[in-house]
């Protein structure tokens, strides 16, 4: 893939998105542009995995690999997000994952990312809850997901993609990113939620606000400006809530959340929580993926050629692809008690990171993890979607929007080809693409 080759198009879909500058968040980190030192310069015990700027350059791969071989269970004394223990190790992350006694997702602890919540603006959410609040919040909205709602969804996901699909510019450069995976994820949102369909970006917006509170490009106006578009959010959504609650029982998220035994009665703040969760993870993880998918065909071409010869490939190249991809980098747990692992105490109270990102390519699992292989034998025993009673609910429907995806574009386009390398998204927890100019070649 050469990058040269953008620089023959003047085309407004090929100006990369400008990153502004910005003050660093915690001493020590890096300035945006500014040189990445290589893992092996860096003194271990202070490693530190959430600059920002680290994973906006694509710079974290050989952080991890050092933390997997030197020191798997590893302490960051001091970070933007305070002090926190990194596990790497697939075997590893497993074990935190599925042990629900000694590890708590609760927000009651901090929840499931790093740091400390904003005082006085906790959101509860189900997959920040231990059993048995968990379970009992989570069964409620799984009907939106079940496989009969599976059946319904597919002729309107391919009709859809269907007409995205048809509607490009052929031949042009434009970029996937904005035209394909964020407009098919947020149409998908927008009927979970039985949103209005015409204003669906707001959808993608409260996503983009919900994990970017200290990016200047997304929330110029930081805390203030955050906590603003999560009280508009929450409005907008009290307001669907309480309409569907007057309502009879429907199989979108807002009615069965309203109707539901256990979730009726939430708090506003709950609500929020709810819906912030439903909507990153129903957004941010497959947005990312349908884009990973098109870069990874295209950073290894002989597998793009084994997906043309044989189409049935793409189940399978659909869990590879997330595998490969990984769109969460990571799951925090809090330890509920001292917990020993490989030699270390990971002390009660103390912030853990599952790097399901690092366990994805660990090389102890899996065969030459760091090649895209689309016919991996093993491809679905990713963790991805994490493990155990927190695995994502709606792994199944984002599995489906892929393979369709990939379906439709192989009756179209002999070839897709990417033109540039992504922007990639700044910050430790979601793990994506900003922009990514393509061409597609027709058959």
């Amino acid at each position: 893939m050469a990058a040269d080759t953008a620089q023959t198009f003047d085309h407004p879909a090929l100006q990369r998105p400008k990153v502004s500058d910005r003050e660093p968040l915690h001493p020590g980190y890096l300035r945006v542009g500014e040189a990445v030192p290589p893992a092996s310069e860096l003194d271990i015990n202070t490693l530190d995995l959430v600059d920002p700027e680290i994973w906006r350059q694509g710079k974290y791969w050989d952080r991890l690999e050092r933390l997997r071989n030197e020191d798997p269970v590893h302490f960051t004394p001091d970070s933007f997000v305070g002090p926190y223990w990194s596990v790497t190790r697939y075997e590893d992350i497993m074990a935190v994952d599925i042990d629900h006694t000694r590890f708590s997702s609760s927000w009651e602890h901090g929840g499931i990312t790093l740091g400390e919540p904003l005082e006085d603006f906790e959101m509860p959410m189900f997959i920040a809850m231990d059993e048995p609040r968990h379970s009992e919040q989570r069964k409620t909205v799984q009907p939106a997901v079940a496989p009969n709602m599976l059946k319904e969804y597919e002729s309107l996901i391919r009709s859809r993609t269907q007409g995205l699909l048809d509607s490009i510019p052929v031949g042009e450069p434009f970029d996937w990113v904005d035209t394909v995976s964020v407009e098919l994820t947020t149409m998908m949102l927008a009927t979970l939620f039985d949103y209005p369909f015409e204003r669906r970006r707001d959808l993608t917006r409260w996503s983009d606000v919900a994990t970017n509170m200290n990016n200047p490009d997304i929330c110029p106006g930081g805390e203030e400006q955050w906590k603003q578009e999560m009280m508009t959010c929450l409005t907008t959504f009290m307001g669907l809530f309480q309409e569907r609650g007057a309502m009879d029982e429907k199989n979108d998220l807002i009615s069965l959340l309203a109707h539901g035994e256990k979730t009726r009665n939430m708090t506003p703040m709950e609500l929020l929580g709810n819906v912030i969760l439903l909507i990153v993870g129903g957004n941010d993880t497959t947005r990312n993926s349908m884009t990973g998918s098109v870069y990874a065909l295209n950073k290894f071409p002989a597998e793009y050629e084994k997906l043309k010869a044989d189409h049935s490939l793409i189940p399978n190249m659909v869990s590879e692809t997330i595998r490969w991809q990984t769109p969460l980098a990571f799951m925090r747990r809090t330890a509920l008690e001292d917990v020993e692992m490989h030699g270390k105490t990971i002390k009660k109270g103390d912030q853990v990171a599952m790097w399901y990102v690092s366990g994805n390519r660990d090389e102890r699992f899996w065969d030459r993890p760091n090649d895209y292989i689309i016919d991996r034998e093993n491809a679905r025993r990713h963790i991805s979607f994490g493990f155990g009673i927190h695995r994502c609910v709606g792994n199944r429907l984002a599995e489906l929007q892929l393979q369709i995806l990939w379906q439709e574009i192989m009756e179209r386009f002999s070839h897709i080809e990417v033109l540039d390398e992504p922007s990639l998204t700044s910050g430790a927890f979601v793990k994506g693409y900003t922009w990514m100019p393509v061409i597609c070649h027709p058959k």
